[in-house]
């Protein structure tokens, strides 16, 4: 039987908590899951090194991490006294909830870069917060949860792209061609196992392919095509590499026509077929 990842998802619109210790995460050190949800750590004290989308990196105290829907993670190793603060949203409400500015912001400005260092006083600050909310989430009904969940999600999405907006130059009235960026950006996020057409995007943008194609390359360096590669080839590293799925259930996981196409696809932009890269890479 194919192994495929297993997949972690929150119970309820919004959860908020503490607790998470050695025991807990020493259960995602043998395999790695794909997070259904997004969620949002503050780490106090200790030390946890991890795998995000084969990204291995570490966390330490005052470091605040944004692991966002669909990313592939695993534990390594665990150190200290763990003091750790989560929150998240899941992948039920992410999914019909209407992405603002500061929700694409956020996307944008954490790809590549979901770990955050603060200031001593900025993590105790960011603390406070958490307890806050946890006290928020004990005191109302889950009805009343419920309601707050859009304003709950918008605030924290204008938090954490305030954090890593710290150049004075960020904070200046976005341009119409860097809003544009991160709009396709949230799109391929969204949708790049599904669909690699550039057309398509254009479309769901309201903007000719031409435009799109000339203000992503101007504002990034990078092609509308490079960038949902990307997304592409890196889902299908971590299935290659973490899975057991064979090539023709992963070429079908990204909606390729054929496994042949999908050799030609990621042999193009990594110099080796999928059964080599599972093997060799």
């Amino acid at each position: 039987m194919e192994k495929e990842l297993p997949k972690i998802d929150l119970p309820e619109e919004w959860v908020i908590g503490t607790g998470i210790n050695k025991e807990l995460l020493s259960l995602y050190t043998n395999f790695p899951c794909r997070l259904k949800a997004e969620m949002f750590i503050l780490c106090m004290e200790g030390e946890v090194e991890a795998s995000i989308n084969l990204d291995r990196l570490s966390v330490h105290a005052n470091d605040f991490v944004t692991i966002m829907p669909g990313s592939i993670f695993q534990i390594h190793r665990i150190e200290g006294n763990l003091r750790i603060y989560f929150g998240g949203f899941s992948s039920k409400y992410i999914e019909q909830a209407n992405y603002s500015r500061s929700s694409i912001d956020t996307l944008y400005v954490t790809l590549g870069k979901p770990v955050f260092t603060l200031k001593p006083e900025g993590a105790e600050l960011l603390e406070e917060y958490f307890k806050f909310l946890m006290k928020l989430y004990a005191f109302f009904a889950p009805d009343i949860r419920k309601m707050i969940t859009p304003y709950l999600y918008n605030n924290i999405h204008a938090g954490i792209t305030a954090m890593y907006h710290n150049k004075p130059e960020d904070n200046s009235p976005m341009s119409k061609g860097k809003q544009l960026c991160k709009n396709f950006t949230q799109l391929v996020m969204q949708n790049y196992n599904k669909i690699r057409n550039v057309s398509w995007y254009a479309e769901k943008l309201g903007i000719t392919h031409a435009h799109l194609c000339t203000t992503v390359k101007q504002m990034t360096g990078s092609t509308c095509v490079d960038i949902i590669a990307h997304m592409v080839i890196m889902d299908a590293k971590s299935q290659l590499k973490l899975t057991n799925l064979s090539i023709q259930a992963i070429s079908d996981s990204l909606n390729f026509a054929n496994m042949s196409f999908f050799g030609k696809y990621f042999k193009r932009y990594t110099g080796m077929s999928p059964l080599e890269y599972r093997n060799n890479g």
